[in-house]
C-alpha cells in the first residue's frame, strides 16, 4: 500500500514537472505572440479583448466550483479585492501589455523575471521579513545586470523602448504588491474566490479605460491567426495558466517550482530570435544573465519559502 502511493506521487511528481516546463514555454512564447496581436489592434484593443474573456472565465470557474451560490464576502473583504483588482489587473497587466508594445519579447521577460526582488522590498518596508547580506548582494548585482542590459538603449537613446522597460519594472513591482496584499485573502478565502473576484473587480476599470481603444480597433479585417492569438493568449496563457500553476505549486511545493521561471526568459528570447527577428549583443546577454544570477540569489538565499504565484498577465 504504501509503495503504490508512493508510485501515485512519483508520477503526480513528474506530470507536474513536465506541466511546469509547458507553461515557461507558454509563457515564454507569449511575449512575442502578444506582439503579434498588437501590431494589428492594438495594445489597447488587447486590453479591450482579454477583460471581456477574463470575468467570463472567472464566473464559468466560479459556476464550475460553486454551482449557482457564489461565496459570499463582507463589505470590508469586497473593498480589499477591489484594491487588489486594480493593483494586479489595471495597473499591472494595463502597464504589462503597454511596456511589452513599446520594448522587445525578450527585454520584456526579463525586466518581469525581477518580480522577486521587489517582493523582498516590500516584504522589508513592511517589516515582514529583514533582508541578509546575501540578499542585499542579490538585489545589487541584479540591478547592475538590468542597466548593463538596458544600456544600448541608453546609449542610443532609444527612448521609446527604455521607456516601456521602466513600465515593465514598475509593473513587476505592482504584480509583487499584489503578491504579498493577496496573502491574507487567499488565507480567508481561498485562492479561486481571491484570484476570480479581483479578476471581476479589477475588469472594470480596464474596460472603461480601453474602451476607445476598443471601439476603433479594426476587428472587422483582423485575420483568423490574429483572433486565435489574442484568445489562445487569455484563455491558455494567462487563464487556465494560472490555474495550472497553482496546482504544480501544490504538487511540488514553491520552492522547488520557483526557480523554472527563470527559464522563461530564454524562451522568450530564442522564439524572437527565431520568430521575430530580434538580434542580441554580446553585452546584452551578458547583463541579461547577470540580473538572472542576482535575483536568483535574492530569492533563494532567504530564510524561507516564499509563495511565488504566476504571473498575472
Amino acid at each position: 500500500m504504501i509503495e503504490q502511493i508512493r508510485q501515485i506521487q512519483t508520477r503526480r511528481a513528474a506530470l507536474a514537472l513536465a506541466a511546469a516546463l509547458v507553461l515557461v514555454v507558454i509563457w515564454g512564447i507569449n511575449f512575442s505572440l502578444q506582439k503579434f496581436v498588437f501590431n494589428v489592434v492594438g495594445p489597447g484593443g488587447f486590453l479591450f479583448a482579454r477583460y471581456l474573456i477574463m470575468p467570463l472565465c472567472a464566473v464559468a470557474l466560479l459556476a464550475y466550483r460553486y454551482g449557482r451560490h457564489f461565496p459570499a464576502i463582507t463589505r470590508r473583504d469586497f473593498w480589499e479585492l477591489a484594491r487588489l483588482g486594480v493593483a494586479g489587473h489595471f495597473l499591472h497587466v494595463g502597464m504589462v501589455t503597454y511596456g511589452i508594445h513599446w520594448s522587445t519579447a525578450f527585454s520584456s521577460s526579463l525586466i518581469l523575471a525581477c518580480g522577486p526582488i521587489f517582493t523582498l522590498l516590500i516584504l522589508r518596508i513592511m517589516g515582514l521579513e529583514q533582508l541578509h547580506k546575501a540578499q542585499i548582494a542579490g538585489v545589487a548585482v541584479a540591478f547592475v545586470g538590468v542597466l548593463i542590459f538596458l544600456s544600448d538603449k541608453l546609449l542610443g537613446g532609444n527612448w521609446r523602448a527604455t521607456g516601456g522597460d521602466l513600465f515593465l519594472l514598475v509593473a513587476a513591482s505592482l504584480f509583487s504588491y499584489y503578491t504579498v496584499t493577496a496573502k491574507p485573502l487567499i488565507e480567508r478565502h481561498g485562492s479561486v474566490v481571491t484570484m476570480t473576484y479581483a479578476t471581476l473587480l479589477g475588469s472594470v476599470p480596464v474596460l472603461l479605460f480601453a474602451l476607445p481603444a476598443g471601439l476603433s480597433a479594426p476587428w472587422g479585417s483582423v485575420s483568423l491567426g490574429v483572433w486565435a492569438s489574442l484568445v489562445w493568449s487569455v484563455t491558455v496563457s494567462a487563464f487556465l495558466g494560472w490555474l495550472v500553476w497553482g496546482w504544480v505549486n501544490a504538487v511540488r511545493g514553491v520552492a522547488r517550482t520557483a526557480p523554472l521561471m527563470y527559464l522563461m526568459p530564454p524562451v522568450a528570447g530564442l522564439v524572437a530570435w527565431l520568430f521575430a527577428g530580434e538580434q542580441y549583443t554580446g553585452i546584452k546577454l551578458a547583463g541579461a544573465g547577470l540580473t538572472l544570477v542576482g535575483v536568483a540569489l535574492a530569492q533563494f538565499t532567504s530564510r524561507g519559502a516564499r509563495e511565488a504565484p504566476a504571473p498575472v498577465d
